[in-house]
């Protein structure tokens, strides 16, 4: 089987129960809870993102997680020094470098790894050495996707929030021009001999654009799923993504 016909991993972003527990400064609702949780309902993964400002995962969260769960953790993170340090310390499965302004909301766009080609090779030199996954968070824009594979990243993740946001808005022509950048955007990577991930903004609507694309090999949701595990349950909400995540895929 090749990598076009492999079952896309779904990784599930657990940031924002953290998000909850801070709103009002407890110690509930805990992040490893729902991480064994999702262990036991077959994801593929767990993402946080430790950002600077420590708005919702904190240090002592990716600490628990790396060391209680079986689960391969993906950690996203700025590539700044302080985040290299606690990824070569933790050692999380995999990193994924995502640009950070402090007054975002969430991730807004993916690396200019064009112009930061030099500092980014440095940067990842020392996780590859530690047998650490390391993927790009980029935008369907060729260029990036080149200047990722130069630099020696084995990974891109593809920002999929452009997309969706197109789609949710109901503006057809560019959501349907995004998508087929991505697809391009996907074949590049794929030719490059990278692995392709996608995340940002996915849903049960947007998610089977996305999951249909030929080449995928994962794809990171959490916003979506955490929000609708208030309504339905997390168990749920994972089978329904999961679900239609495989009717894409095989309908391709």
């Amino acid at each position: 089987m090749n990598g076009a016909n492999k079952k896309i991993r779904l990784g599930v972003n657990i940031d924002h129960v953290a998000t909850l527990r801070n709103a009002r400064g407890t110690f509930y609702p805990d992040p490893l809870k729902i991480a064994l949780m999702l262990e036991h309902l077959g994801v593929d993964g767990i993402t946080v993102h430790l950002r600077e400002d420590r708005r919702h995962i904190i240090d002592q969260d990716v600490t628990k997680l790396v060391d209680e769960v079986s689960l391969p953790i993906n950690l996203e993170m700025a590539a700044t020094k302080e985040m290299q340090l606690i990824a070569l310390n933790l050692i999380p499965h995999a990193v994924c470098l995502v640009p950070e302004r402090r007054e975002e909301r969430t991730t807004e766009g993916g690396l200019d790894v064009v112009r930061e080609e030099r500092e980014l090779k440095a940067f990842i030199t020392p996780l590859l050495e530690k047998k650490i996954r390391v993927s790009i968070f980029v935008s369907a824009q060729l260029e990036q996707i080149e200047a990722a594979a130069r630099i020696g990243a084995p990974v891109v993740e593809l920002n999929t929030g452009i997309f969706c946001n197109y789609y949710c808005e109901n503006k057809m022509e560019e959501y349907t021009n995004e998508i087929s950048k991505l697809r391009k955007a996907v074949i590049c990577a794929n030719q490059l001999g990278l692995e392709v991930h996608g995340g940002h903004g996915l849903s049960y609507e947007t998610v089977k654009f996305v999951a249909a694309i030929p080449g995928i090999r994962e794809l990171n949701i959490g916003h979506f799923l955490i929000s609708e595990a208030i309504f339905e349950g997390i168990s749920s909400a994972v089978k329904k993504m999961r679900k239609e995540i495989d009717l894409a895929q095989n309908c391709m």
